[in-house]
């Protein structure tokens, strides 16, 4: 028999991995998306002052992303 703090910790082991896995998926996706429409805006002649919204949101994409993979690392 699990003594039930083993079960607790294991449930809430568990959907913290869950809410990792989908907060690493959004934000790989959201990048992908920010990415694509970087390059169309390119392809169609935007500017770099046009493009520096985007570019910046790319940057708080990154900052998040590594922050995220920073608490992960520092609570095993």
């Amino acid at each position: 028999m699990t003594a039930p703090i083993v079960a607790e910790l294991t449930a809430t082991v568990s959907e913290t991995v869950g809410v990792i896995k989908s907060a690493t998926a959004l934000i790989q996706g959201f990048k992908q998306k920010l990415a694509d429409a970087i390059a169309a805006a390119i392809a169609n002649g935007a500017t770099e002052a046009e493009l520096q919204p985007l570019v910046s949101l790319e940057t708080d994409l990154e900052v998040g992303e590594k922050e995220l993979a920073q608490a992960v690392a520092d609570n095993p």
